[in-house]
């Protein structure tokens, strides 16, 4: 198979070429495995590299609506058998799963064919992908700046062609962030939407997995595949009246659509993503929607309560590794921002945790009552487009202003962890310096379908699958 003929198709028509016998999943395999020979020497997406594996893995029989589509996995969250999922973190690295997530499991069960693992920051926990442990991945638009994260190396690896979806999570926009700047369609799924299992929940149910793509239907497809409940899980959204990858080929009814060009944790956000919103809104005018300026009841307290879980559940995570081994957790084990959040998460009290999760649920209720008004808001995905690679951390390393540069990069994307909501980043504009801008559509709990239905049309009315990164 011609890499061009590869570059061309999205996960469906890959999936369509099989099939149909035009090509087999072995030679598309192999199409795959050249195009990360060639790229991801310059862009370290993949650390893990699982192709003699999954070789015999395409050579065999296959079945399901992506039989032989190749497919990478997050090098955090699901489990696959046989490897280590490390969190690109020492302490994790002889973590070896003895069986697959049912998240793997469904993925294998549509046909995919998983060939290796993508770089994530140490324990998911920053919006770009530089972990120590296996450095830093660039973005494909422009190898000096980040590629987003924490699903950083999944969206490098699409972006670069390496694959047309890749699987991600996002407990505090990881897969809406790195879609941003990457050119990419990322979508968060509603709470509960994908099972977290065998573990409980993520963050407090604050996290969730689905995968970025390339095109609208390729998530829509995906999100069918695993969007399914297992048993016990403590929440979980009743299944869609009809399959997601309907909805994404079906323009929706006219919408009230709210837009604003807030940072709801900043300041003010880049005059050029603000420009993406005004100009998202009125395309969606255009189309027939009814559109009107409004900012969501978003309180910054409530934000902050998100952080209070999250380092609470990371020294949770670090306390079970330490009682398991018989012996602490050394300051030289992890990184400095981990090892801020573990000390930060073992001085919470019980309390305080209550507190935080009571304050991220009023949250949920306060946005609920905003979408009674509105089916969809519009908002910016990133407070400015990709920024470059270190400037976050600084350098020297600067946690003292650490939380300034954060809030001022990802200043909306948390708020729809902690209520829950579906929300998705769609590459509708483009910085004068030729950065992805991502614009950030929000819709009621559980109706992913919709985002989907508004995406599709957005997808078809402004077509971004033309533009490639340069690399």
């Amino acid at each position: 198979m011609h890499e061009e003929d590869y570059l061309a198709r999205d996960a469906i028509g890959l999936a369509t070429l099989v099939a149909d016998r035009e090509v087999s999943a072995s030679e598309v395999l192999e199409a795959a495995l050249a195009r990360m020979a060639r790229v991801n020497p310059q862009i370290n997406a993949i650390t893990l590299d699982l192709s003699e594996r999954a070789r015999r893995d395409a050579a065999g029989p296959l079945t399901g609506p992506l039989a032989g589509v190749p497919f990478l996995l997050k090098d955090l969250g699901p489990k696959l058998a046989g490897t280590a999922t490390t969190d690109s973190c020492k302490l994790y690295v002889n973590d070896i799963a003895a069986a697959d997530s049912p998240l793997v499991a469904y993925y294998k069960q549509a046909g995919l064919v998983i060939f290796g693992k993508t770089n994530t920051p140490e324990l998911g926990l920053e919006p770009v992908t530089e972990p120590a442990m296996f450095g830093p991945t660039r973005n494909p638009w422009n190898l000096a700046r980040t590629a987003g994260g924490s699903s950083g190396g999944a969206a490098a690896a699409v972006a670069a062609g390496i694959v047309p979806a890749a699987h991600a999570s996002d407990g505090g926009g990881s897969i809406r962030i790195p879609a941003s700047c990457c050119g990419l369609f990322g979508l968060k799924p509603s709470r509960g939407r994908i099972s977290y299992a065998p573990k409980d929940e993520g963050w407090g149910g604050f996290s969730c997995g689905h995968v970025v793509s390339r095109t609208v239907r390729d998530s829509a497809i995906l999100l069918d595949v695993g969007g399914h409940p297992a048993p016990g899980d403590p929440y979980w959204s009743a299944p869609p009246a009809r399959p997601f990858l309907g909805d994404a080929g079906r323009d929706p009814a006219p919408l009230r659509i709210a837009f604003t060009t807030a940072g709801f944790s900043a300041d003010g956000i880049d005059p050029e993503c603000a420009a993406a919103v005004r100009a998202a809104a009125k395309l969606c005018a255009d189309l027939g929607h009814y559109v009107e300026e409004a900012e969501p009841p978003i309180d910054r307290g409530a934000l902050a309560a998100g952080g209070v879980v999250i380092a609470a559940s990371v020294a949770a995570d670090l306390d079970a590794v330490a009682d398991a081994r018989g012996r602490p957790i050394g300051e030289d084990e992890v990184e400095p921002v981990t090892w801020a959040s573990y000390q930060r998460g073992r001085a919470i009290s019980g309390s305080a945790y209550v507190r935080s999760l009571r304050a991220a649920h009023s949250l949920g209720r306060a946005l609920a009552g905003f979408f009674q008004r509105f089916d969809i808001l519009i908002c910016s995905t990133l407070g400015r487009p990709a920024v470059p690679v270190g400037w976050l951390r600084g350098e020297p390393p600067d946690l003292v202003g650490y939380a300034e540069r954060l809030y001022s990069f990802m200043p909306n994307t948390q708020a729809f962890n902690l209520s829950g909501q579906p929300a998705a980043s769609l590459p509708l504009a483009m910085s004068a310096e030729g950065l992805p801008i991502g614009v950030q559509f929000v819709g009621r709990q559980a109706e992913d379908g919709l985002v989907l239905s508004l995406a599709g049309q957005l997808e078809r009315a402004a077509p971004w699958a033309g533009r490639r990164a340069p690399i």
